[in-house]
């Protein structure tokens, strides 16, 4: 161990027996948190600790991922439970503060959970909750534990540890052995292996190439790389830095869509304190390594996921793919020698590197190494981001910690992947969480994203929605892509309104077998996934609304518009206006 990070542990955990020295408060205040009203909450622990001169720690963390708890709150005493405590109200911290930060008692009947089992209390451990049951965390290991604004909290995790290992103990040649033998793939949703990428960066030359993390993150339902830099944004930069170690690059940049506040703020709090602690920068930690990281935005553009039309969104222009090759590992971004790698990917890295390759083959699948995340949404009992090994169900991952279809009813489809995945019937749930097992059924993983749908819930409009969103987010650059799209959606919306014409699935396959051929990039290649699957899935709804004139599904409309069944159908040419408008 070098004697720079021989001081920055010291430090840190003389920091951490300051804060463990007295009360500590934690309040989830990433964006699930923020929705609930996790800062009428967090203003009402610093009202209460101001007017009763209370020497306290107060702590903005990430989410633990349990959305449907929040706003989520965990006080912890010197020496006693931590005690984690679900959809707090600021009319209750007022007792909060009273009973268990002055009185010392937690208060048990609001009390959700504790982090390890105290025979005083007759609560579940956090481990034991229903959502968190079979979870292994790598990539959010920290999320919801330390203070994502404070660097030394998460030394004292273990952080920058990984990245000491490699600057001084490994070769970079070593670094990128290692995340060869975990058989780490992209996360980002075309799960190339992570360590081919890295090799092609290796081989171009250049005193100037960059690492680039990827978060744009666009896709409805996605919201894990957001949930990473929220709660824990020194593990991507500890990842980022590695990465440009073992590729030789100089720079780093972490690329967000703007309006992403809290995303943004810490992450760039984090670049700042590890620039002030030599952990970016020139001469890392004592070592001959030099990088820089930047955070670079992006407006609300869905195709600036693709990792070309990152690039041009970077240097400026308008974000729209590029023609390859080049390929980005030759001339990237300014031309530069460059890789593009997931949030999520980089994240996993530090704990590569630190335990080993080796370790990571024995979570997941033959060819699906690790974890998943998944952001559970939709008609769900339990909403929220879990990360579970890899080869797990989705049924397992849907019913049993995110506790399915509120009242017990089934699952009738899921949707997966963002809006170029797929559309699943419920029955085909035991489906393993593996990139390759998932894409033969039909679906992809992406970013994780599971949006889950009930008897109410229109396979048909559901397609049309999800084309309509890929439509509004083409570039326009190709045409197969934006008049393929466009051809869809006007298909689609005869269809809704019971004018389909005759040849109308035909034609939608033919038009999404030019897209998948013709387009430059995924956003139209991918673009008729929706329809399909659907098509695949749901023949009978396509059937009732083309042949029979009637929407398939039980209370679609009326449970949106009208209490008297009778009237549906007089009601379907204003909702049909109400959408084209």
């Amino acid at each position: 161990m070098t004697n720079e990070f021989q001081k920055l542990l010291e430090q840190a955990k003389a920091h951490l027996n300051e804060i463990e020295g007295k009360p500590r408060v934690r309040i989830g205040t990433d964006l699930s948190g923020l929705a609930a009203g996790a800062i009428d909450v967090l203003n009402a622990f610093k009202d209460e600790a101001s007017l009763k001169a209370l020497d306290i720690t107060i702590s903005e963390v990430g989410g633990l991922g349990l959305n449907y708890a929040e706003p989520v709150v965990d006080i912890q005493m010197p020496e006693g439970p931590r005690v984690f405590y679900n959809n707090v109200t600021p009319e209750q911290v007022t007792d909060l503060v009273k009973e268990h930060l002055i009185a010392g008692k937690p208060v048990s009947s609001w009390a959700m959970a504790v982090e390890e089992k105290d025979p005083s209390l007759d609560i579940p451990t956090l481990a034991e909750l229903p959502m968190m049951k079979g979870q292994v965390r790598i990539a959010l290991r920290n999320a919801g534990h330390v203070d994502p604004s404070d660097i030394f909290d998460y030394i004292a995790s273990g952080g920058y540890s990984g990245l000491n290992k490699g600057l001084f103990e490994m070769e970079p040649a070593d670094v990128q052995e290692e995340v060869a033998k975990s058989g780490l793939r992209g996360r980002g949703g075309a799960a190339f292996p992570t360590a081919t990428k890295w090799r092609f960066l290796m081989g171009s030359p250049g005193p100037i190439k960059y690492i680039l993390g990827n978060c744009e993150e666009g896709d409805p339902g996605a919201f894990n790389d957001k949930g990473i830099l929220e709660g824990d944004p020194h593990t991507l930069l500890e990842g980022m830095i590695l990465a440009g170690y073992a590729t030789g690059a100089s720079n780093g940049i972490v690329f967000i869509r703007h309006g992403h506040d809290t995303p943004i703020n810490r992450t760039r709090e984090a670049i700042k304190q590890a620039y002030a602690n030599n952990l970016l920068g020139t001469n890392i930690l004592g070592s001959d390594f030099s990088f820089d990281v930047e955070v670079s935005l992006v407006g609300e553009s869905y195709v600036s996921g693709e990792e070309t039309a990152l690039m041009e969104s970077v240097e400026g222009k308008r974000a729209m793919p590029r023609y390859r090759p080049p390929f980005p590992a030759a001339y990237g971004v300014w031309g530069k020698p460059s890789n593009i790698n997931n949030i999520k990917t980089l994240a996993y890295v530090p704990e590569i590197v630190s335990k080993g390759g080796e370790w990571f083959t024995t979570i997941g699948t033959e060819k699906s190494k690790g974890t998943a995340i998944l952001c559970l949404s939709g008609t769900i009992e339990r909403p929220g981001m879990i990360e579970v090994p890899m080869g797990m169900t989705i049924r397992e991952a849907v019913e049993q910690l995110g506790g399915g279809v509120p009242g017990g009813k089934p699952v009738k489809l899921l949707q997966t992947g963002g809006p170029l995945g797929g559309v699943l019937r419920g029955d085909k749930m035991d489906i393993p969480l593996d990139f390759d097992a998932m894409s033969a059924a039909g679906a992809i993983l992406g970013s994780g994203g599971i949006i889950v749908g009930d008897e109410t819930v229109c396979a048909v409009d559901l397609a049309r929605l999800l084309v309509a969103f890929c439509q509004y987010e083409s570039c326009g650059k190709c045409f197969p892509c934006r008049l393929g799209t466009t051809h869809l959606l006007q298909i689609l919306d005869r269809i809704c309104d019971f004018k389909a014409q005759e040849g109308d699935l035909d034609l939608m396959r033919k038009l999404g077998n030019d897209m998948q051929v013709g387009s430059l990039c995924g956003h139209g290649q991918l673009g008729f996934n929706p329809i399909k699957s659907s098509i695949e899935y749901f023949p009978d709804e396509f059937s009732a609304i083309i042949e029979k004139k009637r929407w398939p599904t039980e209370n679609y409309f009326a449970d949106f518009f009208m209490p008297d069944r009778a009237k549906r159908n007089q009601q379907t040419e204003t909702f049909a206006s109400l959408r084209r408008a």
